[in-house]
């Protein structure tokens, strides 16, 4: 697991948005601060292998994949028609981002611990494996024996419940605590914030 200070490093290279802890006001201004008292010295990654591990880097790190899980993945989506789309599938439709996108945890580190101490079920069937894979039509739950702990009791405050992360493929009974994924996610540049083709560029190279 990364360390914090080790996270803020990270992000000052490849951008805040990759880590949750990142994601403030006062790294913010802290960034602000560190580039105005900086002497220009050459753009970093400038070059085309620079530009292209960069975004493999900030891709890796957003989802919180090993190098050889991220390789994977877009091994096999490049053998699809579209593969940063399938890329993208791949990526949003893992449990513990699925768990993360329909605001049962509020963090991707958050559902992967969930995850992976066996709180969520997939259609009834307990999991521990962040990267497994879900599907249109299944129901993504917290574990009956799970509902009680403290890591859930959000979810039964409205209030704190609409704060959690919500996409339109995938839609929270908080009360209930389950959310169905209704549909497949797509990819669409502009909302994703990663560059998937720049990424497949430093896996042809």
């Amino acid at each position: 697991m990364l360390q914090i200070k080790s996270k803020y490093k990270i992000a000052k290279r490849l951008g805040a948005g990759i880590f949750e802890q990142t994601q403030t006001q006062k790294f913010a201004l802290s960034e602000a601060r560190s580039k105005a008292t900086k002497t220009p010295r050459g753009r970093r990654g400038g070059s085309d292998y620079g530009r292209q591990l960069l975004e493999k880097q900030r891709l890796r790190f957003t989802y919180g994949l090993s190098e050889r899980q991220l390789s994977n993945y877009a091994e096999e989506a490049f053998s699809q028609p579209n593969p940063p789309a399938a890329l993208h599938k791949a990526l949003e439709m893992r449990a513990d981002n699925a768990a993360y996108r329909a605001g049962i945890a509020t963090t991707r580190r958050a559902a992967r611990q969930i995850v992976s101490h066996g709180h969520i079920t997939v259609n009834g069937k307990r999991i521990t494996i962040p990267s497994y894979k879900v599907h249109k039509g299944d129901v993504i739950a917290v574990r009956e024996g799970s509902r009680t702990s403290s890591l859930f009791t959000r979810l039964t405050d409205p209030e704190e419940a609409s704060k959690g992360t919500k996409s339109a493929w995938i839609v929270l009974d908080a009360p209930l605590m389950k959310a169905e994924v209704v549909e497949e996610p797509t990819y669409t540049p502009a909302e994703s914030g990663i560059d998937y083709s720049t990424v497949f560029e430093f896996y042809s190279r």
